[in-house]
Parts: structure tokens; C-alpha cells; sequence
């Protein structure tokens, strides 16, 4: 049933993420009592299995629900938001105290007293908190109440219009000559792509080893050997082509996905809710691995497709496709890992494709090379403990992977509950666990006692020395774990950081604008730096390529840097919040730090993705061509060259 949940609730919460749903609705009308008093009233339609909290203010509570305005105060008086009906009062587990909320639908009201000439019109916004049994959201809800006849005519030139040029001013850079941005690095991104393959490949290499696949092997290669009428090397090569095709073939929604909105699966991956939704995922998937129970498609489905199944092409298809199906207890972790890994990597659905077809291709290559060489079937082992091991293995990675995206959502949410220390020690804790499992001290529901051999002893004290390897992270100075890098918090996320909340401690600026003036003033080229909280490869970048001193002192002593975290989750002020009307007609509110700069990257550089490095000179032009993530030896020709060009201008 807790599978059943987990994924009910995730696919809940994709409905409502891709299809513009909210779990609570609003709604507003007007009522005029005499000349200048009015009765507002806010309509709340909150979905099932949903509770919205009460207006009242509670200490170490949840955000109340708020009724904001932006109109100048001084001009009404406000009297104090009513509900319709009393708040069901009830024991809350997450914050462990009283608390009050509504369920279903609920109206307030609130009378005003207009004082002053020249209102035509009320707007502002509703702040609230709408929780269900699993998770929480955070949400805003603009609101407008027109006082006069051309009451919104007034407000959208006053809210639109003005509001544009008050964008143009401040993030709209004009760039007249865009040719550089057309030029893209194709080595760094065929390096990039061949990893994800690889990537995938060993994750099915992987997945080769459990008990739901081989011992499959042997007993598929024999049927086409012995029941092909002389096609069996054929039927085995087109049986491996169909299985790498199934899998690439489960990677074509993502592809729809990026058609209806390119950034959809950038803002996923950046989205708090979402990082927990995988945090849970994943322990599932660890929990499965460890054989509390099994991940399994209906049993019906491989039953079908294998009625289908034949010694012709349309049959070997279906043979395939049972062997996805009845194999995905095991897959089905592993698919999961490379699927949120794919949402989580600059948001391109291209990078899931490469990573599913490496998948597939490591789980078909074995049924093709045994069916051309079938005496190498006498050499495969048997079926073993070290296959449970291996599940055993799989399901702590998985575990020490749901504690990333959990740090994902601290890292832009600014929580401060998993700073790089306690990361380091939950992930140390994880690899000691495998060592003493390795070596017999504990054993999971369903295992009978079994002896230690001596690959369980040497894989267990591999796994110690990890640990210790580990453990030494807490110590930068000795242990900077570079290999880590796009995994760990960042070094200045730490418990008694004294250095600034910038990369390895260089001079940063947040804000394009401050940087801008500084570049001006000490006559520098800008480094400007589109990255994020929750971006692997910006950290690999910083970790493992800005790190090297030459690499180090030139950004240090001859640029401007100038970082913006697209998927910051902190809200700008209420005067620096602004609405964006796009070429197209589209409008975009404004609201937060990752909002105004993920804009500004997209309206003047044409890309959504990160990590985006552009040089400019201090009048906002570009130097050369951006380049993204690459190898240290490209990045700093990249600067050199950018430095060159500036200093001869």
C-alpha cells in the first residue's frame, strides 16, 4: 500500500504541476454596503484529501493564511478577515501542537472603509499553506477588486505596462548583436552525452547481475539456439534490438514534456515539493531492495504479452517486452534513478534517451554475444548469495541518492537542515552499514543465517576503508572530495562556515546590476555565472575546474564575477516583485530571486540551462561565444581568450 501511495502521490502532484492545478482554488467577488464601505470575500475550493490553515498565527507553526495588500493603506481602512465558519481544530504530527484548518470550502470576508479620493480600485495577494497526509505547498494567489467602471483598464496598464519597462530597465541588457550565442560547444556536449550513455550502460550492467534477470540469460539463449530452425543468432540480435527499443521507446513523454514547455523539466527539478516527493521515492525503491517487498507490474501484463510470444519477428518483440515487464522488481529502481536523474540534468529529455538506450543496450548485449558464442554459457556463474548482496548494495545507494534530493530542496530553500558536515556524516553512516552487512553482524526480514565467504569479507572491508574515506571529508584541508563535487552541498553550506557564500571563497556579487557598476568602476570584463543551488555540474565545475590555481587566480584578479542562482526560492520584496510580458503575449509574475534571474538568462541569452558561463564587457556586450560545462584545459583557454579580446579593445 505504500507503494500504491508514494507513487498515487507523485503522479498527483505532476497533474498539478503540468496541467496548472492547485490543490485550493480562489475565487473573489465584491459587495458595496453604502458609498465608500465594501465587503471583499475570498472563496477557497480546497480538493479532497487536502486542509488549508486557519488565518491565526502561531508560533514554530505553518505560514498562516494571509490576505496581503499592495494598494496604499493609508487610503482604507481594514477591519479583520472572517471565515464563514469555525476552523476544525485537531493535533497536527508534523508540528506536533493544535493547529486550525479547513477542509473543503471555505469563504472570508473583509470589510473596508474607503477614506480617501482616487481608489479606483483593491489588489494585493493571499499567502497560505496547503498540506495533505504526505506533503506541503507553499503558494500565492493575486487578487482584484475593481471600485470604479474602467477599473481594469486602469489596473493592467498600471500593472502591466509599467511594469514592463520597469523589467526592461532592470534585466532587459538590449543585446543588439546575438550571432555569439549562436555558437555552441560540440565537444563539451558530445563528451556529456557519451557519459550519460555510459552512464546508463552501467546502471544495466547492473541491473544484469539481480535475481530477476540472471538467471534469465542461459535459458533465453538456449530457446533461440535450440528453437530457431538455424535463425537463432538473428532471432538473438533482434530480440537484443527490441529490448534496447522498448527502453528508449520509455523516454517518449519526457520528449512531449519538452515540446509543451522547454523549461518544464528544469523547473521540476528545482522545485522543493518535487525534491521531496524523490527523497521519499528513493527510499522506497531502497526499501524494496532490501526485500521488505517487491516493485512488480500486475502480473497480468506479462501474461498477455507473453500469449504473443513466438519464434517470428512480431513474437520476439513480445518476448522482449515480457522480459521488461517480469524483470522490473529489479529495473524498476534503476530505470527510476535514471529517470530523475534525467529531470534533475539541465533539462533536456535527450539526456534520458542516451541514458534508457545504454540501458538497454547492456541488458540485450549478453543475449546476443552468448547466442554467436554459446560456450561461454558453461563459464557463467551460478545464481548466489552475492546476487542478494548486490540488491543489499543497490539499496543503500539508493538511500544515499534520496538524501541528495533532499538536500536539493534545503540547498534552494535555505533551510539549513543538511549542511555539507552532516551530508558527509548520514553518507559515511550509509557505507559503514554496508560493511557490517558484508560481514554478517545484521540481516534484513526474510534472510536465513548464512556464512561469510571471502568476497563478502573483502567486499566489506572495501566498503570500511570508504567509510573512513568518507569521514575524512569533514575535514576540507585534508580531504576535498572533488570526485563528489556535484553531489555534496557546496564547501560555504556548512555548520561554522567563516568564509563568504560564494564558491571556494572568491568575491562574488548576487545582483547583475551591483556587479555591472563594480566592473565599471576597477575596468574588468564581467564573468557572469547562471548556475544553481541544486546543479550538479555547476559544483563540478567550481570544484573541479575553477579549484586550479591558474584557473583560480584569473577569475580572482581579472574578472568581475557575478553569480545567479536560477532556482533560488527566497522572495524578492513586494517593490521588486514584477510581472513580464513576453513577445509572444505571455505573462510571467516575478516573485522570486530564481524567477527574476532564470528571466533574465532566458529573454537575453536564449538558454535555460546551467551551467551558463558569458563574458561580458561592462557596457553589457558580449566578449565571445558562452561556453557551458566542460574540461579545465577548454575553460581556460576560454577565459584567456575572453581577456585577450577585452584588453585589446
Amino acid at each position: 500500500m505504500y507503494c500504491v501511495r508514494v507513487f498515487l502521490l507523485f503522479f498527483v502532484f505532476l497533474s498539478f504541476t503540468l496541467q496548472g492545478q492547485e490543490p485550493v482554488s480562489w475565487s473573489n467577488s465584491i459587495e458595496k454596503i453604502s458609498e465608500n464601505k465594501y465587503k471583499l470575500i475570498f472563496d477557497a475550493k480546497i480538493e479532497k484529501g487536502w486542509y488549508l490553515y486557519s488565518t491565526k498565527k502561531i508560533k514554530d507553526g505553518p505560514i498562516p493564511t494571509s490576505f496581503n495588500y499592495t494598494i496604499d493603506s493609508t487610503k482604507i481602512i481594514f477591519k479583520d478577515v472572517i471565515p464563514r465558519r469555525t476552523p476544525n481544530e485537531e493535533y497536527d504530527k508534523f508540528f506536533e501542537i493544535d493547529l486550525e484548518f479547513f477542509e473543503k470550502n471555505i469563504g472570508f470576508e473583509q470589510s473596508i472603509e474607503i477614506n480617501s479620493n482616487g481608489v479606483d480600485y483593491i489588489n494585493g495577494y493571499i499567502e497560505f499553506q496547503t498540506c495533505n497526509d504526505e506533503i506541503c505547498l507553499f503558494r500565492t494567489k493575486e487578487f482584484y477588486f475593481p471600485l470604479v467602471e474602467n477599473a481594469k483598464q486602469i489596473y493592467e496598464k498600471i500593472t502591466l505596462s509599467d511594469r514592463d519597462v520597469f523589467l526592461s530597465d532592470k534585466i532587459d541588457l538590449k543585446i543588439e548583436d546575438k550571432s555569439l550565442l549562436k555558437k555552441e560547444s560540440i565537444r563539451s556536449g558530445f563528451y556529456e552525452y557519451l557519459n550519460l550513455f555510459v552512464l546508463g550502460f552501467l546502471g544495466g550492467l547492473i541491473a544484469l547481475l539481480t535475481p530477476c534477470i540472471f538467471p534469465m540469460i542461459p535459458l533465453t539463449v538456449s530457446f533461440f539456439i535450440k528453437n530457431s530452425n538455424g535463425n537463432g543468432i538473428s532471432n538473438a540480435i533482434l530480440y537484443g534490438f527490441f529490448i534496447v527499443l522498448i527502453y528508449i521507446l520509455l523516454s517518449a513523454p519526457f520528449h512531449l514534456f519538452d515540446f509543451i514547455n522547454p523549461q518544464i523539466l528544469n523547473n521540476l527539478s528545482t522545485n522543493v515539493t518535487v525534491n521531496i516527493l524523490f527523497f521519499l521515492i528513493f527510499i522506497f525503491f531502497a526499501f524494496s531492495f532490501f526485500g521488505f517487498y517487491d516493485i512488480s507490474l500486475p502480473s497480468s501484463w506479462s501474461n498477455k504479452t507473453d500469449s504473443f510470444s513466438s519464434n517470428n519477428f512480431i513474437g520476439i518483440f513480445f518476448m522482449a517486452l515480457t522480459l521488461a515487464i517480469v524483470s522490473f522488481s529489479c529495473t524498476g529502481p534503476i530505470l527510476g534513478s535514471l529517470l530523475v536523474g534525467s529531470i534533475t540534468n539541465e533539462s533536456n529529455p535527450i539526456e534520458l534517451t542516451l541514458a534508457m538506450s545504454g540501458f538497454g543496450f547492456a541488458l540485450a548485449l549478453p543475449f546476443s554475444i552468448l547466442s554467436v558464442f554459446p560456450s561461454i554459457l558453461s563459464k557463467i556463474p551460478s545464481s548466489g548469495i552475492w546476487m542478494k548482496n548486490i540488491k543489499v548494495i543497490l539499496g543503500f545507494l539508493e538511500l544515499a541518492l534520496a538524501f541528495k534530493f533532499l538536500s536539493n530542496a534545503d540547498l534552494v530553500s535555505h533551510w539549513n537542515i543538511l549542511p555539507r558536515e552532516i551530508f558527509i556524516f548520514i553518507w559515511f553512516l550509509l557505507a559503514i552499514l554496508i560493511s557490517l552487512y558484508l560481514f554478517g553482524v545484521y540481516k534484513f526480514p526474510g534472510e536465513k543465517k548464512r556464512s561469510i565467504n571471502l568476497s563478502q569479507k573483502v567486499s566489506g572491508s572495501m566498503f570500511f576503508v570508504i567509510s573512513l574515506w568518507i569521514l575524512s571529508g569533514l575535514n576540507y584541508n585534508f580531504n576535498e572530495m572533488k570526485i563528489l563535487s556535484g553531489l555534496l552541498p557546496p564547501k560555504f553550506y556548512s555548520i561554522n562556515s567563516d568564509e563568504n557564500d560564494c564558491p571556494l571563497n572568491l568575491n562574488c556579487y548576487k545582483e547583475f546590476d551591483e556587479g555591472r557598476k563594480i566592473s565599471e568602476v576597477e575596468n574588468k570584463p564581467i564573468l557572469l555565472d547562471f548556475t544553481g543551488w541544486a546543479c550538479v555540474n555547476c559544483r563540478k565545475i567550481e570544484q573541479n575546474v575553477w579549484s586550479i590555481k591558474k584557473i583560480y587566480d584569473l577569475i580572482s584578479n581579472e574578472f568581475i564575477l557575478i553569480s545567479l542562482y536560477v532556482d533560488d526560492r527566497k522572495r524578492l520584496l513586494d517593490e521588486e516583485q514584477f510581472v513580464y510580458k513576453f513577445k509572444n503575449g505571455k505573462i510571467k509574475n516575478i516573485k522570486t530571486i530564481g524567477d527574476k534571474w532564470s528571466t533574465f538568462q532566458a529573454i537575453n541569452f536564449s538558454s535555460a540551462s546551467q551551467p551558463y558561463y558569458i563574458l561580458l564587457y561592462p557596457d553589457g556586450k558580449i566578449i565571445n561565444s558562452p561556453i557551458q560545462y566542460t574540461d579545465s584545459e577548454t575553460y581556460y583557454n576560454w577565459l584567456k581568450e575572453g581577456l585577450d579580446k577585452f584588453k585589446t579593445k
